[in-house]
């Protein structure tokens, strides 16, 4: 019989793990939680230390700005994903609660208990906090948790995990409950896909081709996430102030990350007034336009965008500039050109903020906000496992709530069916 490998061991320990962790109670899962935020409190010192020979191999192997930018954790992360922790800590813990219950006429008591999804598997690129987010969002859930993070964040990720482990085996979680893949060769994200026997849930972070490869070859159930071509619609009735800030914001202020926007569309009625404020403060801090023939004529350096790229997740100071002629051409563009992730309209009209909400196949929608705001905390869920841009089971960000599931339960007094 062949040695079994890291992922197999490490998938059925969890899965068996998954059982006694459904079973643990909220003050259980709650000290769990305590003590991984105590953990990453004594130990940030170390953390850094660590998160800086990721950082320095990562500079040597020529990663990108905004890449370096997702890979570093400082005292201002680590503060966030303590803060995020606590956040988790408070909300009501429904694992056990039974929903809807009802009498039948022959007086059976039917209702739906929230219980954990099982065991679920995170593939993760560049961002060492997803570690912890998982992990901490998981117990909540009553789950238990395999992690598969990049290459350029080893180190940090498989510090991180030893330090959760500690914490929580000493507080009851079941161990296996808890673990990481160590190997990050692509054959072994291959290998955990096909897990069907012990994983239950399957989430993938990371860009388009990377989750499309996941999603074509995975025997797993998976829940699509992360792919933000998030777009921002300038509208004849908007406020220009207000776009200007609204469109600097959420090209700007974090680039690197799923919820910025990454095109920026504009009525033609504005376009001759906005645009020369808009690419007057954005060049300032260094975004870098592609446009279309029609809208070069305000950008004379920018470079025609390909057509592939109205598709594409810009996770740098790259941003699309695209003249609209009408409220519907901006949908059916939206539409077209999309991830699904997170769109704003900015406008005075409230009639045409809510036929683009109503309009568009998006997770989240906005009017008159930053797309920026897509995100768990922000939307007062707590740390996020990821957004989710697919239809079923959920849309948009993934918190605690999201990684439950319903069961049926049935109680009587002897009733048998004839």
């Amino acid at each position: 019989m062949s040695e079994e490998s890291e992922v197999v061991q490490k998938a059925r320990k969890a899965k068996n793990a998954s059982y006694k962790a459904a079973t643990l109670s909220s003050e259980d899962r709650n000290n769990v939680l305590n003590a991984i935020a105590a953990t990453l409190d004594n130990n940030r010192d170390e953390i850094k230390r660590i998160n800086q020979k990721d950082m320095e191999r990562g500079k040597q192997n020529g990663l990108s700005a905004a890449l370096l930018d997702r890979l570093l954790l400082n005292d201002s992360r680590i503060d966030g994903m303590i803060q995020g922790i606590r956040e988790v800590l408070t909300m009501e813990d429904k694992i056990g609660h039974i929903d809807k219950m009802v009498k039948r006429p022959n007086g059976l008591l039917i209702g739906q208990m929230n219980v954990p999804l099982g065991t679920i598997a995170i593939i993760y690129e560049s961002r060492p906090n997803v570690t912890i987010d998982a992990a901490v969002l998981c117990i909540k859930a009553g789950n238990t948790i395999l992690l598969r993070g990049g290459s350029e964040a080893i180190h940090t990720n498989i510090y991180l995990t030893e330090l959760m482990q500690a914490a929580a085996y000493s507080e009851g979680f079941p161990e296996g409950g808890m673990d990481i893949i160590r190997d990050t060769s692509h054959s072994f994200v291959d290998e955990l896909v096909q897990q069907r026997d012990y994983i239950d849930v399957l989430i993938p972070r990371g860009g388009a081709n990377f989750i499309n490869h996941i999603v074509g070859i995975a025997k797993v159930p998976v829940i699509e996430t992360g792919a933000g071509n998030c777009h921002t619609y300038v509208d004849k009735d908007a406020n220009l102030d207000m776009a200007v800030e609204i469109a600097f914001n959420g090209k700007v202020q974090r680039p690197s990350v799923c919820n910025a926007t990454k095109k920026l569309l504009v009525h033609h009625d504005v376009a001759e007034t906005f645009l020369p404020r808009v690419k007057a403060r954005m060049e300032k801090a260094g975004v870098v336009f592609l446009t279309d023939k029609r809208t070069s004529k305000y950008f004379p350096e920018a470079r025609i965008a390909t057509e592939k790229e109205w598709y594409e997740e810009f996770l740098d100071m790259r941003l699309g500039v695209k003249i609209i002629d009408s409220l519907s051409d901006a949908i059916d563009h939206i539409n077209e050109h999309s991830s699904h992730h997170t769109e704003a309209i900015v406008t005075e009209d409230y009639s045409r903020a809510l036929k683009f909400i109503n309009s568009i196949d998006s997770a989240s929608l906005f009017w008159n906000v930053s797309t920026r705001f897509t995100d768990g905390g922000q939307f007062g869920l707590g740390a996020e496992l990821g957004v989710s841009t697919q239809q079923p089971h959920w849309r948009g960000p993934m918190s605690v709530y999201q990684l439950m599931s319903k069961k049926f339960v049935t109680f009587g007094n002897g009733q048998i069916r004839r």
